[in-house]
């Protein structure tokens, strides 16, 4: 399988047999190296150059490949699971009708890739997996309604690595998950179906760059002063919010080293990011109607045991707690792909 997970700064290439990592790389960009490019289209020629070199300098026979991968982007709101590339996807993807994201430009490189050699192309648990429950759309505004916009892939996948662990299936699991990164989402897992949880941008616990959910009344306010226009609001919310608003630093290390150092206001913020994401992880719980099977903290933030301590102080009454620290997607898409190889997962179509 040859895999690939584009990131606004990165292309994550990797080629992989079965579950074992053969060839990987990160090709790293600038902010200069891509500021000349109008639009994410543009892109494209120059990322798809770089992936051809990291097959070539791998020695890569793409005769061989059996199956091209690309994490998903934000496309059509569908269930989880695989979907098989097309042009319509990678239009909407690349016109942003869903929401922009630099994800967009994988599907359109596998598929070129998969179009030269007659292959097939798919995403896995794209970040617009959709199988929320009809009360969880309600806002309480008609005109605003919730969406789902999650770290599927990683959930999904550690959700799967908890039922491995238990032997039991994921398929019949009532599970709270919770992916802490610089993006923070926390879901109810329901048999298999994300039934509700934060969207990843604009609700949820504030994160080492992102402020979640503020109240509602003052940000209007504060959307109405001169203290900043529309567009600095707008990074101040995703991207400068959260610790960095606070502290200064997106770098949980950071903060923990000031903590270690006896600042009292960087332990105030850091507890308070736990106590938003327990909070979350109960209400999550009561979308299960009080059952969980678990709880899961996955993502690099779950690297910090002072976090995930804090965290477990108060959840760990409502049910197990299991910690999956980092995020390893290119793994989760392979796992993805072989499920497709299998046959254990059909492969759906994104116009239907």
């Amino acid at each position: 399988m040859l895999i690939v997970n584009v990131g606004s700064t990165s292309t994550k290439a990797a080629f992989f047999r079965g579950l074992e990592p053969v060839f990987q790389e990160t090709i790293l960009y600038s902010a200069e190296d891509l500021s000349g490019y109008a639009g994410l289209s543009d892109q494209l020629p120059r990322r798809r150059d770089d992936l051809d070199r990291f097959v070539e300098k791998n020695a890569i026979l793409l005769t061989d490949v059996d199956l091209f991968i690309s994490r998903g982007g934000l496309g059509k709101p569908a269930p989880a699971g695989a979907y098989t590339i097309d042009e319509a996807m990678c239009s909407d993807l690349l016109e942003g009708k869903y929401g922009r994201h630099p994800s967009a430009l994988g599907p359109a490189m596998m598929l070129s890739f998969a179009g030269r050699y007659g292959k097939r192309a798919v995403i896995v648990d794209a970040p617009s997996t959709d199988e929320f429950d009809p009360l969880a759309r309600i806002s309480g505004l008609p005109e605003i309604e919730r969406r789902s916009a999650f770290h599927a892939l990683n959930q999904k996948a550690a959700a799967r690595r908890m039922a491995r662990a238990v032997g039991r299936p994921y398929e019949g699991l009532r599970l709270v998950v919770a992916h802490l990164g610089g993006g923070i989402t926390i879901g109810a897992h329901r048999n298999g179906r994300v039934v509700d949880c934060t969207h990843g941008l604009t609700e949820g616990p504030f994160t080492p760059e992102r402020a979640g959910a503020l109240p509602t009344q003052d940000l209007v306010d504060l959307a109405l002063s001169d203290v900043m226009d529309p567009k600095q609001l707008r990074a101040r919310l995703v991207g400068r919010g959260g610790l960095d608003a606070y502290l200064g630093t997106t770098d949980a290390r950071e903060v923990e080293a000031m903590i270690l150092k006896g600042d009292a206001k960087a332990e105030s913020i850091y507890r308070a990011m736990a106590y938003q994401i327990a909070k979350d992880i109960g209400a999550m719980r009561v979308a299960l109607q009080g059952t969980a099977d678990g709880i899961i903290l996955t993502g690099g933030l779950a690297r910090s045991d002072m976090l995930t301590g804090w965290v477990r102080q108060w959840v760990e009454d409502l049910a197990p707690v299991f910690v999956y620290p980092g995020e390893d997607e290119m793994a989760a898409l392979a796992e993805g792909g072989l499920r497709v190889w299998s046959g254990e997962e059909t492969v759906r179509s994104y116009g239907k």
